[in-house]
């Protein structure tokens, strides 16, 4: 049983991917039969789709498969074998970072066919989830309408895969020394207050989710 985190952040040990660990974690104490990986998106060479659409000829054996030969391509051919896989990324301006976009146009549109009632063929109908971090609140999210924006990401993976898990990471702490950077309208005390009270519960939801994904392969 394998299950992959995919960490769309260029930071390996901060709160996006300490979420993208924490779920692993939980998965690989559900079940002494689950094998995890964490890949960094920032890690790679790659481009978004480049609509060649090999991925839609008639001919030869590459229907339904990304064909751009780059440091991507086995990635998604780990991704589409995979049982279970869990995507994370901090929200940039309202949505997920770019590499994360790419990462999606490369990995979806292959399985989403021109066929008669746009047909989907993924390998396999597995379980997804979707961990989000970002430095506004919950409030301020639902108010600039992030939540909404994020659902349109979240309804391609339902279709081609599985309705994604939902966790969330609020009111995010940024950086190891606020006093460096011109930051007027966070407050540093604040945020570490919030990071030391509430982020260890945002992992906690991240480690039970990774159970409950066990659960559903």
């Amino acid at each position: 049983m394998k299950i992959i985190a995919i960490n769309g952040s260029p930071r390996k040990k901060e709160n996006t991917a300490t979420m993208c660990n924490k779920f692993l974690e939980g998965a690989r104490s559900a079940s002494s039969d689950v094998e995890t990986e964490i890949i960094n998106l920032f890690d790679l060479n790659y481009k978004g789709c480049i609509s060649c659409f090999g991925c839609k000829r008639k001919e030869g054996n590459t229907y339904g498969k990304c064909i751009v030969k780059d440091e991507l391509q086995p990635v998604l051919e780990k991704v589409s074998t995979a049982d279970g896989v869990v995507f994370g990324s901090p929200i940039y301006f309202g949505d997920i970072t770019g590499q994360l976009r790419s990462f999606f146009e490369r990995l979806l549109f292959p399985f989403s066919t021109y066929e008669e009632g746009y047909k989907k063929i993924a390998p396999k109908k597995m379980p997804t989830a979707m961990i989000y971090t970002m430095n506004v609140t919950e409030d301020l999210m639902k108010k600039f309408g992030y939540d909404m924006r994020l659902s349109n990401m979240e309804s391609l993976i339902a279709n081609i895969f599985r309705k994604p898990e939902i966790i969330y990471a609020f009111n995010t702490y940024q950086f190891s020394d606020y006093n460096k950077y011109k930051i007027e309208i966070f407050s540093e005390k604040v945020k570490a207050e919030h990071k030391r009270i509430q982020f260890p519960i945002d992992c906690q939801n991240a480690f039970e989710a990774g159970k409950r994904m066990v659960i559903q392969i």
